[in-house]
């Protein structure tokens, strides 16, 4: 399961660094290559929600090989792509196969690991392996666009794919077939989850586009609100809701999930700004870029492994608190040293507040977010989860990032416009943290359920 996290993770950033060696095979510009990156992150999590409930109708296991062969498939497609749409499509499709397989795989394991120490352990494997993906992906990135060509930074996964397949049917339990009729599933729910942020990514993009047309901005922002006001009336009708309402009632895991999408909005952006200072300001090639970025992935390896054993001692608020202010910190530091000129050496202390932040604040609220889960709702409650994570990472950049570096704020530092609506997301976070349990069944005392509707 931990493989198939990997693989994942590393896709969300791989693309980065090879972007402008894809943008001059195809002829594809800035505008363009930006799909490449949000196209995926969107799509992929706005179909989790989908995806989760699909575990949880037809099987967990059935429901993970058909996903990872979605990926699998989209990623060799991507790879031999002739033309950029259909290595958009390709893109597209991988995001579909992620949604579908990762909330199954989650699932697997949350039911395996029984609540208290030893699920505690689990996650932080799970939390560890997907932060060192997200990061590895900037350094396989820039390794295998300089020695092999940017396809293979699709290619390579197909093989792991197969792997994580064949592991799948040896490893998990097939579960019985669901007896009855099974409930219709919610496709317009999970069709207005996916268009209202790709709307709104749409959108933000647009306005810092030189020659757009004016009104397409505010057409897709409020193509986006309506999107999302039809959603919710949609899910309030329906006999059998993608998100159903009773979630609401468990406010704890709602607070958690804000939390997530807030953090890691930040996180993300922190990511992009990394790669933008070190290829933009400071003249690096891809593979020093990516390798300037390797104490990230280490500190983030031993933050991940490390903070669940304090989650015990300290409590999920304080460890969700501590990931949001060393997040905070990161974007101060990377304010300053582009404020002064500085090379990329001098952001190594924001790489590393940066994976105490994501070791931190996103192990602590993971697992929040899946405390008192049963078989029924497991499915739904990691697809969420995985949903926050990535269409908060997602926005967080279209904001930030399309925001702080659109032409028309061409005389403000936009890496001090991107951090600061970066601050304002993580103040956001920490007003929302403040109602989480100080503790949670195996990270303290707290009982499950306590909370709920509290």
């Amino acid at each position: 399961m931990s493989m198939l996290q990997f693989l994942v993770a590393v896709d969300v950033t791989v693309v980065n660094i090879a972007l402008p060696s894809i943008g001059a095979e195809f002829d594809a510009g800035g505008h363009a290559l930006t799909w490449v990156v949000v196209g995926y992150t969107v799509t992929g999590g706005g179909l989790l929600m989908l995806g989760g409930r699909l575990g949880d109708l037809l099987g967990r296991r059935r429901v993970l090989l058909l996903g990872t062969g979605l990926f699998g498939a989209a990623s060799l497609l991507a790879g031999l792509a002739p033309t950029f749409p259909l290595l958009v499509v390709a893109r597209l499709a991988q995001g579909a196969g992620e949604a579908v397989a990762l909330p199954a795989a989650m699932a697997v394991v949350v039911l395996t690991f029984p609540e208290g120490p030893r699920r505690s352990r689990a996650l932080g494997v799970w939390a560890a392996v997907a932060s060192c993906g997200l990061v590895l992906g900037f350094v396989l990135s820039g390794f295998i666009t300089a020695h092999w060509g940017w396809r293979w930074i699709f290619l390579v996964s197909v093989p792991f794919v197969l792997v994580v397949m064949a592991a799948a049917v040896l490893l998990v339990e097939r579960e019985r077939p669901s007896t009855g009729d099974a409930p219709p599933l919610d496709l317009p729910g999970a069709l207005l989850l996916t268009v209202c942020p790709l709307l709104l990514a749409y959108g933000v993009v647009e306005a810092g586009e030189p020659g757009s047309p004016g009104w397409v901005t505010p057409a897709a922002l409020a193509g986006a609100v309506a999107a999302g006001a039809v959603f919710v009336r949609v899910e309030g009708r329906a006999r059998h809701p993608l998100l159903p309402p009773r979630f609401f009632a468990h406010r704890t895991r709602v607070r958690a999930n804000v939390t997530t999408m807030l953090l890691s909005g930040a996180l993300s952006t922190s990511f992009l700004l990394f790669t933008f200072h070190l290829q933009d300001r400071s003249g690096l090639g891809p593979w020093e870029a990516g390798v300037t970025m390797v104490p990230l992935a280490v500190a983030l390896i031993a933050c991940s492994v490390f903070a669940p054993r304090l989650l015990g001692r300290w409590g999920a608020r304080v460890c969700v608190r501590a990931g949001i202010g060393f997040t905070a910190a990161a974007m101060a530091v990377i304010a300053l040293v582009s404020a002064v000129g500085a090379g990329g050496v001098a952001l190594i202390p924001a790489m590393l507040l940066i994976a105490a932040g994501m070791g931190f604040g996103l192990v602590g609220l993971q697992y929040v977010a899946v405390s008192g889960v049963t078989e029924d709702d497991a499915g739904i409650a990691s697809g969420v989860q995985r949903a926050a994570d990535q269409l908060g990472g997602a926005t967080g950049v279209a904001v930030c990032v399309g925001v702080g570096f659109a032409p028309a704020l061409h005389s403000v530092d936009p890496f001090l416009v991107a951090t600061a609506l970066a601050g304002v997301g993580l103040v956001a976070g920490a007003v929302v943290a403040r109602r989480l349990p100080a503790s949670v069944p195996g990270g303290g005392a707290a009982p499950p359920g306590t909370d709920a509707g509290a």
